[in-house]
Parts: structure tokens; sequence; C-alpha cells
């Protein structure tokens, strides 16, 4: 195994289980712990872990984005799941923006089941796996490249979404909080999902479970009566009132 792809399997593990020893590490890969240690090194340098006594935790800053292919091997039956439930609430006909996240590519691809669909996008992969699709239109943004999110971004995007009155706007987020309301992790990830919500009659936010209660770097809405959140699993009874409260509709994948 080549080392980039260890230490992005150690990434996937930590993204799961929030913490990693060096001796486990070390047996499961069969190599030293020295080994081990340089890795963990190298990806606190990139500002994704911190080291402890013997292994290494999530660094949870509130700004720090972990790439895309990791965030693609988390939760994907979770992520399945809402996947199909924001598609069945997308009908035939519709134009829709689709916003760039693990969780889009799995709604694009329940999409392309759809008919004279219309998907307006500044995802990159969205934009591949929609590409010859018979049923759907694709339109792409434009903008900055982001690597680690294979996005299109800032004002460039911004000014060809502005272009468009939508059905839906599908949006996906970092954390919601109930006094911060929805968040992201990167500013300008987050100026295309207001966009795209001031674009569009209706709001899908599509979010596991595992984002409530949780704060990330920048705000990126309020949720408000008619939004819909489509989760995994049916939330505690405290965030049910809190949604009941907001006239917000929680649909789950359960």
């Amino acid at each position: 195994m080549l080392a980039i792809e260890r230490k992005n399997e150690i990434l996937s593990i930590l993204q799961k289980e929030q913490r990693v020893l060096v001796s486990e590490l070390s047996q499961r890969y069969r190599v030293t712990e020295e080994t081990i240690r340089r890795d963990l090194e190298k990806l606190e340098k990139e500002g994704f872990v911190k080291k402890t006594y013997g292994g290494a935790v999530l660094n949870k800053n509130i700004s720090v984005d972990l790439p895309l292919k990791i965030r693609e091997k988390t939760n994907r039956k979770e992520k399945q799941k809402i996947a199909q439930r924001v598609a069945e609430l997308v009908e035939d006909g519709e134009c829709i923006m689709l916003d760039s996240s693990s969780t889009s590519l799995m709604i694009a691809q329940e999409l392309k089941k759809k008919k004279n669909l219309t998907v307006i996008t500044n995802s990159v992969e969205v934009l591949i796996e929609l590409s010859g699709s018979d049923g759907v239109q694709v339109i792409s943004t434009g903008g900055i490249l982001r690597d680690s999110s294979l996005s299109l971004v800032g004002r460039a995007a911004q000014e060809v979404l502005e272009r468009y009155n939508v059905d839906k706007a599908i949006l996906s987020c970092k954390g919601i909080d109930m006094e911060k309301g929805v968040t992201d992790s990167h500013e300008m990830e987050a100026d295309v999902k207001v966009c795209m919500r001031s674009c569009a009659r209706r709001t899908i936010l599509a979010a596991d479970s595992s984002k409530l209660g949780s704060v990330y770097f920048m705000k990126v809405m309020d949720l408000e009566a008619g939004d819909v959140l489509v989760t995994d699993k049916v939330p505690s009874k405290e965030w049910k009132a809190y949604f009941e409260k907001k006239g917000v509709s929680v649909i789950t994948g359960e």
C-alpha cells in the first residue's frame, strides 16, 4: 500500500471513530510504529488531526474541511437513505439547484431516474455523474475550483446562479445548531449555498443526524417555515420540538 493510500485510510477511520492508536495502526498496516507516527505528523501538519499520547484524534476545528474522497467513505448507508428520500421530493420536469458534497453525489445518482429535469450545480462530481443522462439537463456554474471538495465557487459561480429561478435548492451542510443555525466550514462554499437558497421556491437540507448540534465556521442560513430537512433517523424529542416550532418538515430514512 502506498503511503498516501494509508494516510487516506487513517483519515477515514478517524472520521468514523474520532481517534486512532499508533500500535493498532501499525498492526493493521504491517508497518513500524515509527512509520505510523510519520503519517500522523503529516496529517497534523495538514490540519486534519491532533496527535495525542500513543495516537491521534480527529481535529474538530470549525474551519477544517476534510477532503471529499474521505467524506464519501463516511456514513455511506445513512447518506444513501437520505439521497433516496431527497429524490422522492423531486418531481419530473422541475428545475433544481444541487450543491457540492458527498451526499449530493449520491442524490445525483438517484436523480438520473427522473425525466425532463434541469440540474444547476457547482459540483464537478455531480456534473460528471449526470453527464449523458437522457432525462436530465445539466448546467454548470463555472467559477474557482476547490481541489479538496471538487466544487466551483466564487463570484463567477454566484453570478451564474443569480440568473435562474428554480423549484428547489438541495443543500448540504456541516452543522445544524438551535442557536447558530445551519453552518459550513468554508466561506466560499457557504456563499454558494446562500445564493442557491435565494433562487429557489423551496429549500431541502440533506444532512445526516451527526450534523445536529454541530457548529462550524460560516453561517449559511436560519431554518424557516416551509424548509425540509431530510436526515437518516428520527431526531430526539428536543430536536423534534425545535423543528416543529420552526415549521420545518423532517423526513427520515427510517
